[in-house]
């Protein structure tokens, strides 16, 4: 008789519950979420596992390879299919979410996701941390304009490398204002100079991949929405899902067509 196990992941601690084939629950336990924890609880079971299911989240990418590696086939459950599996139950916990996971694993009424390679999160961190400290400096300068225009200083139309120069025009023989504005201009240049590190990154990325490269032979395609693309399609493409174009690819190509 094989068994199945469902997990619902937690950040500290995660709920596990083991049914058979005939759903009735053998055990449930909580336990850390590492993965050397998980493998080591689901050894210690000497129980044959059919398949072990995780909604997909933030922390199972990590815990899904981990329990790969210990010789176990770990599947990755998308959540919002889960969520609606899950949906009739009246109390909604940890536990009984585990023992739903189990269920439908048991059954075969879930839909798998892929896993992301690691190349494809990387990626996506690369962007995702240059697009912050990009959002922040803005963030920056919005809030030093939306500061001068209670005294009635209008900053106008000023470009980045003009702009602190700019602030402490206007700043002049204001001594409150100089000693406000001052902190801020120097957080801003910090964000903008360690944004271009970063930018670099995605340059240097972007040069040594032929598809990024490719891509942007289109007009209009710059290296962050080449890296956006590949980071996106890498994961499917390495795990042999589809080869079909990823969908964006179209809706990007009508967006130019639609700009032009």
């Amino acid at each position: 008789m094989d068994y199945s196990i469902g997990i619902d992941v937690s950040f500290e601690l995660s709920s596990i519950c083991i049914v058979d084939a005939t759903g009735a629950v053998l055990r449930e336990a909580k336990i850390q979420s590492e993965p050397a924890v998980i493998v080591e609880f689901i050894r210690s079971l000497q129980l044959p596992i059919a398949r072990v299911g995780l909604e997909a989240g933030p922390l199972s990418q990590w815990l899904y390879d981990g329990i790969a590696q210990g010789g176990y086939d770990p599947v990755l459950l998308e959540t919002r299919h889960v969520k609606a599996a899950l949906s009739a139950m009246v109390i909604k916990t940890d536990r009984r979410d585990a023992r739903g996971i189990a269920q439908l694993l048991r059954m075969g009424r879930y839909r798998p996701v892929h896993r992301k390679s690691t190349s494809s999160q990387e990626m996506r961190a690369l962007l995702a941390a240059r697009r912050q400290m990009q959002a922040k400096a803005i963030d920056l300068e919005q809030t030093l304009r939306g500061l001068l225009r209670g005294f009635g200083m209008k900053l106008g139309d000023v470009s980045r490398g003009k702009f602190a120069a700019r602030i402490r025009e206007l700043t002049a023989g204001h001594e409150m204002l100089t000693k406000i504005t001052e902190p801020m201009l120097s957080a801003r240049d910090a964000i903008w100079r360690e944004f271009a590190k970063l930018h670099r990154e995605v340059l240097a990325f972007v040069k040594t991949h032929e598809t990024c490269r490719l891509l942007m032979t289109a007009p209009g395609v710059g290296a962050v929405v080449s890296l956006t693309f590949r980071a996106i399609n890498v994961g499917c493409v390495q795990h042999g899902e589809h080869d079909r174009p990823f969908k964006g690819t179209s809706l990007t190509i009508h967006m130019r067509q639609d700009f032009a």
